[in-house]
């Protein structure tokens, strides 16, 4: 028999002392960990866009459909009574803004709904909260919603007046975007007083309850460190 020269490479594997890197050592190679710590970004993201653009498409559509049916039936000078004279239907055409305030700068007033708007959706790819989400959902859909009356109404672009329909005892005449956009303002007041900031975090360090994910995430890193500084047993 003819021998074989050299040696074969032998098909077990060698031995090795290295441990093999885990996960947690390595979160850019893992692929089964938190979604939220993966390339692809912050899961939550998309949700919070999602939130503004549902509730300022709402706020919008029944803004122009409550418009349209109250220009539609409701003349002018001739108030529909609801409750009384407490609560009516009055058809206004507004120059002004919100509650009829400002009368008289009615482009000035169109620049800085413009303003808004682009402001908006320029910064809204940030959010973290769902409670901001909402808040400027509700400021973006009202400004919205006069920003049209203020481009297509008469008396021409700009300068077109708004229609205001619903009244209450003393309060000025106003709309739905209107209420919208005190409501959310207020809001976001509120937010701001409590410490809820814009990207989800609390003031002083403290994480916001919106972002689970987030939180999870936390968790889970401090609950490794405390694993690999922990001594064998």
């Amino acid at each position: 028999m003819t021998s074989e020269k050299g040696s074969r490479p032998s098909s077990e594997p060698r031995p090795s002392n290295e441990p093999t890197p885990s996960p947690a050592d390595n979160p850019a190679d893992s692929t089964s960990g938190n979604p939220a710590d993966s390339t692809s970004g912050n899961p939550t993201r998309p949700r919070m866009w999602l939130i503004l653009l549902v509730v300022a498409v709402t706020v919008l559509i029944a803004d122009l459909i409550t418009k349209i049916v109250a220009v539609a039936l409701i003349e002018p000078g001739d108030p529909v009574e609801i409750i009384g004279d407490t609560v009516t239907f009055k058809l206004v055409r507004n120059s002004g803004a919100a509650f009829s305030m400002a009368t008289g700068y009615t482009w000035i007033l169109t620049l800085i709904a413009l303003a808004v708007v682009a402001g908006i959706i320029r910064y809204s790819h940030r959010l973290g909260s769902i409670w901001w989400a909402l808040g400027l959902g509700l400021v973006l859909g009202g400004a919205l919603g006069n920003l049209i009356d203020r481009i297509f109404r008469a008396p021409g672009p700009l300068r077109g007046h708004v229609v205001d329909f619903m009244s209450v005892g003393w309060w000025p005449v106003f709309n739905v975007a209107d209420s919208a956009v005190v409501c959310g303002a207020i809001g976001l007041v509120v937010l701001t007083l409590f410490g809820f900031e814009f990207d989800g975090t609390r003031s002083g360090g403290a994480k916001d309850a919106d972002d689970p994910a987030r939180t999870d995430s936390d968790t889970a890193t401090g609950s490794t460190q405390s694993d690999r500084q922990a001594p064998d047993a």
